[in-house]
């Protein structure tokens, strides 16, 4: 008999992820559970871990604690169809023997798409302008506005080679921009090996036109961008946040930001929204954004493909393309 796959996603995540065309794909492995609201307490959850071999999880679905995995001695892989695990399981759950998927790799193409948009856009001075415009309301003297703009032989600065640093570095390599990168992880061989320069993070903020931050959230890189990292930014640079508000001073980025020397790209912040006296708000040198760098819509039903992919490898015997070694567990977004 064939253990069967239980899906434990909130309601809301499980539509947005996974198509009847996915589903299908998982019902020809084998039974499919459905446990409601991805609370893996809840009675029918309770009863199908005791047989499960495969779960699936998403944001949203509860931790899976000791109690919980003690009550699931069949189960052998977890497939997040999400980013980070770590909210999910802790490290122990490798001494089980359970094998874990992370989906971050689709999620981190979206992510990567808009961090080049706005590099591009913030180089060619494209909100500047559109605020000018409007303030004007009539012919703008461009040339002189955008004296300084423009992408060509400019730096953009990378801090952390995660999966979507990496993303952004390679999505930027047609443009005629250089790129460096700050990661405490990375070897300046694997840096030239991506296509890029490591440089400590002092330099990579003081060098850069534009810095964009993809950091994963840490004890150790909690607040890591502070008011002396943003001051060593050169007049005109963009500092870009799609990674986790909690990564920077808020009020060190309010203070630099209200001097007026350099424009910023947030799409998250400390708390997530911030609070209706908070100085982000109506920041003329600001584009604020409320996260949607991430999977959203139809980019959502990317990353549950890609789940089912790796449950059919698993379920096949073949190897995890998106598998999360425990070396990896406690660094990685």
């Amino acid at each position: 008999m064939v253990n069967p796959i239980l899906i434990l996603m909130t309601t809301e995540h499980r539509a947005r992820t996974l198509t009847p065309d996915l589903l299908h794909r998982l019902e020809a492995l084998g039974p499919v559970v459905i446990a409601p609201d991805g609370d893996p307490r809840a009675p029918a959850a309770r009863q199908a871990l005791t047989e499960a071999g495969v779960v699936m999880t998403g944001t949203g679905t509860h931790r899976l604690d000791d109690d919980v995995l003690d009550g699931a001695p069949h189960l052998r892989a977890i497939v997040h169809a999400a980013g980070t695990l770590r909210p999910i399981v802790t490290e122990d759950v490798y001494d089980r023997g359970i094998v874990l998927s992370s989906q971050a790799s689709a999620n981190a193409l979206p992510v990567a798409e808009y961090t080049l948009a706005m590099v591009l856009l913030e180089l060619k001075g494209v909100p500047l302008a559109a605020q000018a415009y409007a303030t004007a309301r009539g012919e703008v003297d461009v040339d002189a506005l955008l004296a300084d703009h423009g992408a060509y032989r400019r730096r953009v600065g990378i801090i952390s080679a995660s999966a979507i640093g990496r993303r952004v570095i390679e999505l930027l390599r047609p443009f005629d921009v250089e790129t460096c990168v700050y990661d405490p992880y990375l070897s300046a061989e694997d840096a030239e090996r991506i296509g890029t320069r490591l440089l400590p993070l002092e330099d990579v903020m003081r060098t850069s036109d534009v810095v964009s931050l993809h950091a994963p959230l840490l004890p150790e890189t909690i607040g890591m961008i502070g008011a002396a990292e943003l001051a060593r930014l050169r007049d005109g640079a963009v500092f870009i946040n799609t990674a986790r508000g909690a990564l920077v001073d808020q009020a060190a980025l309010v203070s630099e930001l209200r001097r007026g020397r350099i424009r910023a790209v947030i799409d998250v912040t400390d708390p997530e929204v911030p609070p209706p006296d908070s100085g982000l708000w109506g920041c003329p040198n600001l584009v604020l954004t409320p996260h949607v760098a991430g999977s959203r819509g139809r980019e959502l039903v990317r990353i549950g493909a890609q789940a089912v992919e790796e449950v059919e490898r698993f379920c096949t015997g073949q190897p995890l393309q998106h598998s999360v070694p425990r070396e990896r567990f406690a660094i990685t977004a």
